[in-house]
């Protein structure tokens, strides 16, 4: 004969909760309790009627029983960053230097950010790490420009204006005309 099920102080609770749950958890939760005591349903039963296994069903149900049938509302809720090097005030203060050389007419080099990335984790992070930091703070990497900063512009427009181009023609040989001048 299968045991008589647990939870009876707490039905009242389960069945208002019915009615007022918020999320699918505590729904099921509820469903979890009232169920085998209302209706003599068995926990494979009652698994299969709320969608979950037999082993999440009385998980569910004895964390309801437990609770006193009384919502966890200090459980944070899922949702955030799970596994953060640094909380988000520690990346501004890590950030700080770097911005303000930056601020300053200096280049951002991601190469010493990681660098020192790593030294403060004490450990080696990935260069994407690096640039996922920088992107969260709204830097972001610029293209390069379309010449070299320490290019000779003038020797190049001089280097232009000189340069002949043959204007002698190739035959279907690829060999030039002989031309006479």
């Amino acid at each position: 004969m299968a045991r008589v099920a647990s939870g009876k102080e707490v039905l009242e609770q389960a069945k208002d909760l019915l009615i007022n749950a918020r999320t699918i958890e505590e729904l099921r939760q509820a469903q979890a309790v009232v169920l085998p005591l209302e209706f003599g349903l068995s926990m494979k039963q009652t698994a299969a009627a709320i969608g979950t296994s037999v082993g999440w069903a009385c998980q569910l149900r004895m964390r309801l029983i437990r609770s006193g049938g009384i919502r966890d509302t200090t459980r944070p809720s899922r949702g955030g960053r799970r596994r953060e090097n640094l909380s988000r005030e520690e990346e501004v203060a890590f950030l700080a230097p770097f911005i303000e050389k930056a601020s300053a007419g200096g280049i951002l080099i991601v190469s010493e950010i990681k660098q020192a990335l790593d030294a403060r984790l004490k450990r080696k992070t990935s260069l994407a790490a690096t640039y996922n930091l920088l992107h969260r703070h709204g830097w972001r990497k610029l293209a390069p420009d379309k010449r070299h900063p320490k290019a000779d512009v003038l020797a190049q427009d001089e280097w232009k204006k000189n340069f002949e181009i043959p204007s002698q023609k190739l035959t279907k040989s690829g060999k030039q005309k002989d031309r006479c001048v």
